[in-house]
């Protein structure tokens, strides 16, 4: 991995297309793990959102894995 360019622009609407590609991209993974373990990383992350001190962070996060949740159920 560290021979990859993993670049972005600065640029803010090409940086909220790769942020939707990376909902999308955890979305499928969790597909295909299986509903079990897709829970299981679902409340890990919810319990990391918990604990975070930088409210807005939290509320960031919790908004993304809102998403991602609704995106697996269909």
């Amino acid at each position: 991995m560290s021979n990859n360019d993993f670049s972005t622009s600065e640029e803010t609407k090409t940086l909220a297309e790769e942020m939707a590609c990376m909902k999308a991209l955890v979305t499928f993974m969790l597909k295909g793990m299986g509903q079990a373990d897709a829970g299981k990383v679902i409340i890990n992350m919810e319990r990391y959102i918990d604990q975070l001190t930088d409210q807005q962070q939290a509320d960031v996060f919790s908004s993304t894995i809102k998403q991602i949740k609704q995106a697996y159920r269909q």
